[in-house]
């Protein structure tokens, strides 16, 4: 979008924050970069420039506006929706892959080459991938340094700096100030203290957001000992590359209040994409809510409750297997055979005061497994086991740096499941925005309701006008029916 002049030009003056995060403006008269949304003045048209990534500013040699903040941005909703090179490598991007692997890790990762990866991101992004992750670490350093009393030497390895010189370098590189200067600035009187155990941030979204049937599923499908819903947020725990970590997230008019206990900081960043991708926050509702309200048959759906998101997970390979364990079964049922899963091979956690006892057992653990001691039918055991088998051998890839059609062709191939499996792990675990369901059982019953097809081929030919946005449409559809997961929880 940052090539489109003009329309850069009015989302800028109309101070539209629909574009936050879509493209950046740089002002060359004052060195610094805004988020469209900026509250001051906007600069004359000759002195705007427009960069599509926030490292593209910083490599042009424009600072972070102190106003806006516009590395606090919600992410570009097109790293969600898009399955190509460049979105697979945004997404693995902002987890921390380049941090902990390098680029040479990232392009193993994604199946091509070193060169390959940077001609395309400088192509699109103006930066390249050492220069995308270096504006994640600034933003994760602004982030502790702003809302925590962590030592700035922490802070520094926390946010993926291997010196504390090129931390101090880049604070000042991109922010204008030395990180105790933006810590006196956002905390004044502040004194740095140990590390705390949790860290209580606030994540940005695009609005509108309607929370029920994203907490409500979230809740409803809860695994004992790895979720719960307590005290107003959907707590679970994390598995994350440098130790397990607990998160809390609560729904707020302007922001999901987010606590992350973790073992160590250098997760924070990847933590924070996992929670951000769970609760879909880098959606562009507007765009998603517009098309469906064309449907004549959607539109009171979507007048009624705008921003419906589509609950996705925090990690893959742990859906796919709940959603073999879900089949054929009530949602009750399914949390039951999870649970004893989870006690039988997962890792046991601390958390005080909270009933999170474990980690979601990795492939790898339930590979162990005794397919006898599963209390299910003998032809549901074979598919789990062979599930279980194609994720820890690898031959099956379920990663934010997927392919999807691939992974799609991958999931369809095992025996025993079938296109309803594969479209419920494309749409929550792959996060694929089009993903469909037109078998499922709730979603034809809600579209008779509607009167709209109810056969699934003939569903499936509807659902051309939703595209591509059907998973948003499945959300709108189920939510017509009176279960848990559309419901906020109440206690």
């Amino acid at each position: 979008m940052h090539t489109d002049t003009e329309r850069c030009l009015r989302a800028v003056q109309s101070k539209d924050a629909r574009f936050d995060g879509w493209f950046y403006t740089a002002v060359l008269t004052t060195g610094i970069y805004c988020r469209p949304s900026c509250p001051v003045v906007p600069p004359k048209p000759e002195n705007m420039r427009f960069y599509p990534s926030a490292a593209a500013a910083q490599q042009a040699g424009f600072r972070a506006c102190k106003r806006c903040r516009p590395d606090a941005t919600p992410g570009s909703p097109q790293w969600d929706e898009r399955a190509d090179l460049v979105a697979r490598a945004m997404r693995l991007i902002a987890d921390g892959v380049v941090d902990r692997e390098g680029v040479p890790g990232l392009a193993g990762r994604l199946g091509y080459s070193t060169r390959q990866i940077e001609r395309q991101l400088l192509a699109e992004l103006g930066a390249g991938p050492l220069a995308l992750a270096r504006a994640q670490r600034a933003q994760t350093a602004r982030l502790l340094v702003e809302t925590t009393a962590v030592p700035m030497a922490d802070v520094a390895f926390a946010a993926g700096f291997t010196s504390i010189r090129t931390f101090n370098e880049t604070v000042r590189e991109v922010f204008a100030l030395s990180p105790t200067a933006l810590r006196e600035r956002a905390r004044p009187g502040a004194e740095a203290a140990a590390a705390p155990g949790t860290l209580t941030l606030r994540l940005p979204f695009r609005r509108p957001l309607n929370p029920d049937n994203l907490f409500g599923h979230l809740a409803a499908t809860a695994v004992p000992g790895v979720e719960e819903w307590r005290d107003g947020a959907y707590r679970r725990t994390l598995s994350l590359p440098y130790g397990p970590g607990i998160v809390a997230l609560s729904p707020r008019p302007e922001h999901i209040e987010c606590r992350l206990t973790l073992t160590d900081l250098r997760d924070l960043a990847g933590a924070i994409a996992r929670c951000r991708r769970m609760l879909d926050l880098d959606a562009d509702p507007e765009a998603i809510d517009g098309l469906l309200r064309e449907d004549a048959q959607l539109a009171p759906l979507v007048d009624k409750a705008p921003g419906r998101r589509v609950p996705r997970t925090a990690d893959a390979d742990e859906f796919a297997v709940r959603a073999v364990l879900g089949q054929q079964v009530s949602t009750a049922a399914a949390r039951t055979h999870a649970g004893r899963l989870v006690v039988a091979h997962g890792e046991k956690i601390d958390d005080p005061g909270g009933g999170l006892t474990h980690l979601f057992p990795s492939a790898t653990a339930l590979a162990a497994l005794d397919p006898e001691s599963l209390a299910m039918p003998r032809t549901r055991r074979a598919t789990l086991t062979g599930l279980i088998d194609a994720l820890a051998s690898g031959t099956l890839q379920l990663g934010i740096g997927s392919d999807r059609e691939a992974a799609r062709a991958q999931l369809a191939a095992l025996p025993g499941i079938g296109p309803w499996t594969v479209e419920v792990v494309a749409m929550r675990a792959l996060g694929d925005p089009d993903a469909f369901t037109p078998t499922d059982l709730g979603l034809r019953r809600a579209a008779a309701g509607l009167g709209l097809p109810a056969t699934p081929a003939a569903l499936i030919r509807h659902s051309a006008v939703w595209r591509p946005w059907r998973a948003y449409a499945v959300q709108y559809l189920w939510a017509t029916d009176d279960h848990p997961i559309n419901h906020l929880p109440t206690n």
